[in-house]
């Protein structure tokens, strides 16, 4: 896909997706960052009544810190990998505490050192939480990369990189949600719905038109 194109792409999600944000459920920026790493194959459903009564019982690091471990998985055992996710969003607090005041960082290498951050989950904070050109690619965005011509790439970071070069500046913050929402609801993994598609025009997809419209 030309650089043209690109833009083109773009800009018809946009106008597709006007008011597109994360649907993850939060109140500040420490909750996100919680809500991120639960979402780890799991869906954003799930990870928002898990976390509903999570989030009133401890809305900081200080009062989940004091769940602990125990007490963070009895509010999300709902959602897959419950054990791991509590183990490390209880350590998580307990280094923000220690080493950064209580505060989420706002820095990559901060970020990514916290249990259970990995490069998506700081990509994601980064880009809703402190306004940065991030590029959180998740399996969505890595599928729609790769068939639409996009942004191909054998690896997360492959899409990831292409991405961020080929994507104006100005639109990659609003692009994460776009193409997250897109490839959720549109470019699906087994029934991509080329018939009602925005973007078909630019798409480089060799079977969109054998895709039939939905009766």
């Amino acid at each position: 896909m030309s650089l043209k194109a690109v833009r083109a792409f773009l800009n018809a999600l946009d106008k597709a997706h006007p008011d597109a944000r994360s649907e993850l459920i939060y109140n500040n920026t420490f909750e996100l960052l919680v809500s991120v790493v639960l979402s780890a194959q799991a869906t954003d459903v799930s990870v928002n009544k898990a976390t509903r009564a999570l989030y009133e019982e401890a809305p900081d690091p200080a009062s989940m810190a004091a769940l602990g471990e125990d007490g963070i998985a009895q509010h999300i055992r709902t959602i897959g990998l419950w054990r791991s996710k509590a183990h490390n969003v209880a350590l998580l607090c307990q280094q923000l505490l220690e080493k950064h005041n209580g505060q989420v960082p706002d820095n990559r290498e901060a970020l990514e050192a916290l249990p259970g951050v990995g490069r998506k989950t700081a990509n994601v904070v980064l880009n809703i939480a402190f306004d940065q050109p991030t590029m959180a690619v998740d399996t969505h965005i890595f599928r729609l990369g790769n068939r639409t011509g996009l942004a191909p790439g054998k690896t997360v970071r492959a899409v990831e990189d292409e991405l961020v070069r080929r994507i104006p500046k100005e639109m990659l913050r609003p692009a994460h949600h776009w193409l997250i929402l897109h490839g959720r609801y549109v470019c699906k993994a087994r029934t991509p719905e080329c018939w009602r598609c925005p973007v078909t025009e630019w798409c480089l997809f060799k079977d969109k038109n054998k895709i039939p419209p939905k009766r």
